[in-house]
């Protein structure tokens, strides 16, 4: 797998993510609920009801019993009207409420990428380092042929060849530690990518290397205030909390109730009723909620100068780790690793034709694997260092 296809892969199966992207479909859904109407009220009512008392028929003077005959029937119809944009204030509220779940969840998508990125550069490097243990392997192999041939010829002592062939074992167990790692690695991004391929069916590639030329710290920055999306949910928070202080207000106005009630009560006519209700606002009005929503657009805006000063923090700390990584990595690409190679070369030949004393090609062979493994591990800390860059901007900046 390309990075491309890691990434693409990862937003679409990791499990946490996706449980986020659900909780953002959640909030989605209160915007219905914050918009709602309040329902109207339905009563009906029976009364002056008899249960108890016979009924005298004053035309026959008879007794019978008749509980309903001189009944009242009412019914009734209210609603509660919302005054000062409540509704809309509610709405709008649980809107900005969304917008902020959504901006979170790009904040949990930017740090989970990172942690994809890191164990991506991890696997590469893993891959890088098993390499160059097998080249190590492979060239080390070749002077052991050569040192048979010498030994047979009796130009090479029987201690020597022995200590050559000992010393084989070493980087048998370099090759073998660096294929644990690198199965670990796969192990780590498997996991993460949520996939249950066998690890010796994955694999993964790109480039392992590092670009020398860098932006200046402040075009970082100003992408940084335009990207980061933690910083965009702390100014969604202000404008919601100002949205919230103008419903604290609202909610202490007084809103007024409706009805319209009938009513029957044989042999008298059907009556029509109409009755307003308003809440008489003299103790309650709100004042807490006020005052709480107030200090709320304080305390946000408070935060987002925390959150404005942390993205310059982290971009500068980031920046400053590429631009060691790149400016340690220049010398070993364009003399170092060049130098180990000629040196070691150089000894090895000169050891083949008697030249060099073993410890002499020991000692050559061993700096420059150190030089090597150095570098690449240097490659390594760069690419991490790119992807803290990228974690601090809130995109991809550097490839």
């Amino acid at each position: 797998m390309t990075w491309d296809t890691v990434k693409t892969r990862f937003e679409d199966a990791n499990p946490t993510l996706k449980a986020d992207a659900l909780n953002v479909d959640e909030m989605k859904a209160e915007e219905i609920t914050a918009y709602l109407r309040p329902n109207p009220t339905l009563s009906f009512t029976v009364d002056q009801m008899y249960p108890f008392a016979p009924h005298i028929d004053p035309n026959t003077n008879t007794t019978n019993y008749r509980p309903l005959t001189d009944a009242l029937t009412t019914g009734s119809i209210s609603y509660l009207h919302e005054r000062e944009h409540k509704r809309e204030l509610r709405q709008e509220s649980a809107q900005e409420g969304t917008r902020i779940a959504g901006s979170l969840h790009e904040d949990l998508q930017r740090n989970l990428m990172y942690n994809l990125r890191v164990a991506f550069v991890q696997t590469l490097e893993a891959k890088a380092v098993l390499e160059l243990a097998k080249a190590d392997l492979d060239y080390y192999d070749h002077i052991i042929t050569i040192s048979q041939e010498r030994f047979k010829a009796g130009d090479l002592a029987q201690i020597d060849l022995d200590r050559i062939e000992l010393l084989r074992v070493q980087y048998e167990s370099e090759i073998e530690a660096a294929t644990v790692n690198l199965r670990s690695q796969k192990i780590a991004l498997l996991q993460m990518l949520d996939d249950r391929t066998p690890v010796d069916q994955f694999d993964v590639t790109g480039p392992f290397d590092f670009g020398d030329t860098l932006q200046p710290l402040n075009d970082f920055e100003q992408s940084a205030l335009q990207a980061r999306p933690d910083l965009e949910a702390a100014l969604q928070s202000v404008l919601q909390a100002k949205t919230n202080f103008k419903l604290a207000k609202a909610n202490g106005s007084a809103d007024p109730t409706f009805a319209v009630d009938a009513g029957a009560n044989p042999p008298l006519p059907t009556y029509v009723g109409v009755n307003v209700t308003v809440p008489i606002r003299i103790f309650d009005r709100n004042q807490g909620e006020k005052k709480r929503t107030q200090i709320d657009i304080e305390r946000n805006q408070e935060l987002t100068e925390a959150a404005r000063a942390q993205v310059f923090s982290d971009v500068d700390s980031a920046y400053e780790q590429v631009r060691s990584a790149v400016a340690l990595l220049k010398p070993y690409r364009d003399k170092y690793r060049a130098q180990a190679t000629r040196v070691r070369d150089t000894v090895t030949y000169s050891y083949q034709h008697g030249g060099a004393s073993l410890m002499d090609f020991l000692n050559a062979q061993s700096d420059y694997r150190t030089v090597q493994l150095a570098y690449l591990q240097l490659v390594g800390t760069y690419m991490t260092a790119a992807a803290q860059l990228n974690l601090a901007v809130g995109s991809e900046v550097i490839q």
